[in-house]
């Protein structure tokens, strides 16, 4: 969260501090979105050593060099050594998400999960409100000052350094005592269908994410400030959508994907046909609420569908495809905007995909529970 989140202040005053470069006005913006490009490609390593070598040793030291990569550039006077560092940043964070999402699925059974990553999907849009807050004020102090904000990283480290341990599941052992034939395959299938499915639900997630104050502006709503204060409020509905994915407790994934994209498509097809800024609130609210469940409802579904000595490899996939859709989402809601003609237009083209994703998912809750009801006639 911090790596987005926090930047979008310090743009401007890092732009002007760089004004003598002609390359500070695509370069900056890019700082934003360059961890994300580095976790899409880095992932999927991450996850195939931590299946090897075990969890605990590369979440923790990848977390140490976050911090170290995180906080350098308030130390940096080129821009393009802030830049790399950036790209050092999204390789540790790569390491870090796999890792910790690879850890949930150990530490905890499913009921465990669902709880831990409730809680996330509560907390992080009051984490989220904070950090830009605290990213303001420290660039206010100083053009570079928001990387201070990556200085908590430091204790993160010391406490995962006293904490964290190798879970109970040790894939590299287990896969070393197991002969070749009892192993588990790789599910190169049920692993490209997570990924696929991820990857269409995170470029969809982004719509909003990136471009809403577009879709705002298209019904007279320009202020930052009045857009701050419009949207403040439905903001917080992604606490209920997490709050709804932990009420939905054991139900199948498909329920959990027909709530998420059915709220998603709706919102978006709402802000899209919106005629003034009350209906597209109206609109941003039902959007929001779905949005609490995905992230969460994806994790959960991937980590129940792996196996333990092939999990770390899975959430790598899981992470990638994630990050590949936020990079992907933009330059394709460009490219429908320039077709369609509006950003609002585009909105609702991106709610009708949601909606025609939910139908797939109705109809695999609709398949599966048949084949339960013949197993059990069978029996």
């Amino acid at each position: 969260m911090i790596a987005v989140v926090s930047m979008f202040p310090a743009v401007p005053s890092i732009i002007d501090h760089f004004h003598d470069d002609p390359t500070a006005s695509w370069k900056v913006p890019w700082m934003v979105t360059a961890p994300g490009l580095a976790i899409a490609v880095t992932a999927p390593f991450a996850g195939a050593l931590i299946d090897r070598f075990g969890r605990r040793a590369l979440v923790v030291w990848s977390t140490l060099l976050y911090a170290m990569a995180g906080t350098a550039p308030f130390f940096l006077t080129s821009l393009n050594a802030m830049f790399l560092s950036r790209i050092a940043l999204g390789v540790a964070e790569a390491a870090i998400l796999t890792t910790v999402n690879t850890l949930i699925a150990d530490y905890w059974d499913e009921q465990g999960r669902r709880h831990w990553l409730s809680i996330q999907g509560m907390v992080g849009p009051f984490l989220g409100s904070a950090l830009i807050l605290g990213s303001g004020y420290l660039t206010g102090m100083r053009w570079n000052g928001v990387f201070l904000i990556y200085l908590a990283a430091f204790p993160i480290f010391l406490a995962m350094l006293a904490f964290v341990f190798e879970p109970n599941i040790d894939a590299p052992r287990a896969a070393a005592e197991q002969g070749p034939h009892d192993r588990p395959a790789f599910p190169v299938r049920k692993i490209g269908r997570i990924g696929l499915v991820t990857l269409f639900c995170s470029a969809i997630y982004y719509v909003y994410a990136v471009n809403g104050g577009l879709a705002f502006r298209e019904v007279g709503v320009a202020s930052s400030d009045e857009l701050g204060r419009i949207t403040f409020l439905p903001s917080l509905m992604v606490s209920v959508g997490a709050g709804i994915f932990w009420l939905a407790g054991k139900r199948r994934s498909e329920v959990a994907f027909v709530l998420l994209l059915g709220l998603v498509g709706t919102g978006l097809c709402v802000i899209g046909f919106a005629p003034d800024w009350k209906w597209m609130s109206a609109g941003v609210m039902i959007q929001q609420t779905g949005a609490g469940m995905m992230i969460l409802a994806l994790v959960a579904w991937a980590q129940r569908e792996l196996p333990a000595q092939h999990r770390g490899r899975g959430m790598g996939v899981w992470t990638g495809c994630f990050f590949l859709g936020q990079f992907l989402s933009p330059p394709a809601v460009t490219l429908v905007q320039r077709a369609i003609g509006s950003m609002q237009g585009t909105f609702v083209a991106a709610g009708i995909m949601a909606l025609a994703g939910m139908l797939i998912a109705l109809g695999s809750l609709l398949l599966r529970g048949k084949s339960t009801k013949r197993a059990v006639v069978a029996t």
